[in-house]
């Protein structure tokens, strides 16, 4: 991306000095996930946008993004100060396994790190903010369940792949899966990413999603941008 920042409908995201940009992934998870109830966390929340999406679709919510790595916490902060939910919407540099708050979560929101192969990328920021050895499931799962209220839920967003591992994590932890969406980039292609919500309350039967990003022509799909309409320019 040529540019240092992502112009939305209601806010701008600066991101040169974040490891992760502005991506798909972000936008998907911040428009999908559940953000109903008045306090909203956003784990490992980089540029701040999931925050900031969460805040811009639940007016009432009190959000915090929390992250290990100061320089996105920096800029997240600086994103947040820009934006018009600056009054409801904060950020700090934390580790999400040692969070102690005072009072429990409605809704979380992750876009976790996942990049698991032995060969990591020459940016040691970018490396952290995508190696799962960071933050594996088998950490981060436990801290959740213990972090949401009893009608809390968790939103995530992961690799096509790692589903079956996250469910069966969840459900030790008595995280019951609630919603799935696979996303694909086209038609064509399998699954690549898949968006969970998870609920402490188990539900009569799973809400089943799949979404196409693209068309054949290469222009946003309707269903994409259906559900990016409120944030996409």
């Amino acid at each position: 991306m040529p540019n240092d920042f992502f112009l939305f409908k209601q806010f701008r995201i600066r991101h040169d000095r974040c490891a992760m940009k502005v991506g798909t992934d972000g936008v998907l998870l911040g428009a999908w996930g559940d953000v109903a109830g008045s306090r909203i966390l956003d784990i490992g929340t980089g540029t701040g946008l999931i925050a900031l999406m969460a805040a811009q679709r639940n007016p009432e919510a009190e959000v915090l993004g929390i992250d290990i790595d100061e320089a996105a916490v920096q800029q997240a902060q600086e994103n947040i100060a820009e934006s018009p939910f600056h009054e409801r919407v904060s950020c700090k540099l934390q580790d999400v396994l040692t969070f102690q708050p005072d009072t429990r979560f409605d809704a979380i929101l992750c876009n976790p790190p996942f990049f698991t192969e032995d060969t990591l990328p020459d940016d040691k920021g970018r490396a952290l903010a995508r190696n799962n050895r960071s933050l594996p499931f088998q950490k981060l799962i436990p801290k959740v369940a213990a972090l949401l209220n009893d009608d809390g839920k968790l939103s995530i967003v992961i690799p096509s792949q790692l589903v079956q591992e996250l469910v069966g994590l969840c459900l030790i932890q008595g995280l019951h899966l609630q919603r799935r969406c696979m996303v694909h980039t086209t038609a064509k292609k399998p699954p690549r990413r898949a968006l969970l919500t998870f609920s402490k309350k188990q539900g009569k039967e799973n809400e089943e999603q799949e979404l196409c990003l693209m068309n054949p022509d290469g222009n946003r799909s309707e269903a994409y941008s259906e559900l990016t309409k409120d944030f996409y320019l």
